[in-house]
């Protein structure tokens, strides 16, 4: 067993860093999967079969036929999700189709179920046409409260978005875009507070300009930071007003091009590396790593460093290597290092919200206020340089995330069973507390096997 007290060297760090992936493979083909079905109502005998099904069936039926809105009141709606994804931008490995994007929707609705109390489950498409994974969800969505979409690459996932955003009857959140956005958002706030700086000042160098980080410049720029003092990477460089191969493609690009012109006030030109020198922040969501970001690169920030190397499911840069570099905060998008800046923190609580109130829609507003609220769970214990925001294990602020996303979605008028704050904390406290004690019951039980490996 390793000592505790003994560093670990760069070899046991990696090892270590590894390991999940090997314990991930074992575990999954232990249990098939990582979801089953349960029953919501009682069995007491087959009798109540005439209650659940036919005849009786035949009243909630009816009741909605005449009032479409109490299929809420009569069914799973209320409290189900689809996690839609053609499986063509899966964590850091790409276009891997739908069917090996799996195991990875099926993960989103356990932390949905676990952190959230909310039934989800995953829809992986088998198709690459935007118009079609459109058209899919539109006509699914009758059976479900919302709509997570996953995974899907850039410049459709926009396109996507919108178009459901405008035509869904239920609220439709690419996490990719809004969640991960949300996370880094509120784990900023705090990094910037730990040492010292506020948004409005800082130089930002966004590693990577798909999906996830253009959203991220989005939230951040309308919580006040400054987009000409920002820089924005993409395979190609960085963004400025004369990239003309962004140019000749800006009806495809839109945002890109749009951040063409917003950004990069001194218009600087190069890599990665000019981007971060002299940069207060990297926020980076690119090519996995190690290697992606150089340590001497980060010898090239500002002092006072922060560096979030978010990409999955190896950063950009190893943690120690950053802080090494000189780096006073490092983040990244895993939970086996200190502060993952994750979408996990946000996703179950905004949802748990958002179908609190039965909200049309989840806005940028919704994403700040779960984002604020975030950063204030962490503050309430001390911020530390490794303890920038909650962790999961901090389940009171999931509640807590879900309350502030409900009131948001009534002040914005948008909620269709308006909350308070209080109403919409006790019922997520309680939603939320009955999906973890039910997933211990059935560990308890045997209903889910103890792994072996641990005696």
């Amino acid at each position: 067993m390793t000592d505790p007290m003994v560093p670990l060297t760069p070899a046991e760090r990696l090892a270590k860093a590894e390991q999940p992936l090997v314990d991930s493979l074992r575990l999954h083909r232990l249990y098939g999967g990582k979801l089953q079905t349960a029953l919501r109502c009682p069995v007491r005998d087959l009798g109540d079969f005439a209650l659940w099904y036919s005849p009786g069936v035949a009243a909630p039926c009816q009741a909605i036929a005449a009032h479409p809105e109490q299929i809420y009141d009569y069914t799973h709606k209320w409290n189900t999700v689809a996690i839609v994804s053609d499986g063509t931008r899966v964590l850091g490995l790409g276009d891997i189709g739908p069917r090996a994007a799996l195991p990875v929707m099926e993960g989103k609705a356990l932390l949905y179920k676990y952190l959230g109390g909310i039934d989800a489950w995953p829809l992986v498409l088998d198709t690459k046409d935007p118009h079609r994974l459109i058209q899919t969800v539109l006509v699914l969505q009758t059976g479900f409260g919302g709509i997570n979409l996953e995974d899907i690459a850039q410049p459709k996932c926009f396109r996507v978005l919108d178009m459901l955003r405008q035509q869904a009857e239920i609220p439709v959140w690419h996490d990719d875009q809004q969640g991960t956005a949300t996370a880094i958002l509120a784990g900023l706030m705090n990094a910037l507070a730990w040492v010292g700086k506020a948004l409005p000042d800082v130089a930002i160098a966004f590693i990577g300009a798909g999906a996830a980080n253009i959203a991220c410049a989005r939230l951040i720029f309308a919580a006040g930071a400054d987009p000409g003092r920002c820089f924005m990477v993409d395979s190609q460089g960085i963004l400025h007003s004369q990239r003309q191969d962004i140019q000749k493609r800006k009806a495809e690009f839109v945002d890109k091009w749009k951040f063409c012109q917003l950004t990069n006030r001194e218009q600087r030109q190069g890599g990665i590396a000019a981007a971060m020198a002299g940069a207060d922040v990297v926020i980076a969501l690119s090519h996995p790593g190690p290697g992606t970001i150089q340590p001497d690169w980060v010898r090239t920030m500002a002092a006072g460093a922060i560096v979030f190397a978010c990409a999955n499911p190896t950063p950009e840069i190893w943690p120690w290597e950053a802080t090494a570099a000189g780096a006073a905060v490092v983040a990244t998008g895993r939970s086996d290092f200190p502060n993952q800046v994750n979408n996990s923190l946000v996703f179950p609580g905004v949802f748990r919200g958002a179908l609190d109130v039965r909200a049309r829609a989840i806005t940028d507003q919704m994403c700040l206020a779960a984002a604020q609220t975030l950063a204030q769970g962490a503050a309430q214990t001390g911020i530390q340089a490794e303890r920038i925001l909650p962790t999961m294990e901090d389940w009171g602020i999931f509640p807590q995330v879900a309350a502030a996303v409900a009131v948001k979605a009534v002040d914005q008028g948008l909620a269709q069973r308006p909350l308070s704050y209080d109403q919409a904390y006790d019922q997520a406290t309680t939603l939320i507390g009955n999906a973890r004690q039910l997933t211990q019951l059935m560990m308890a039980a045997g209903l889910i096997a103890p792994d072996p490996s641990h005696g």
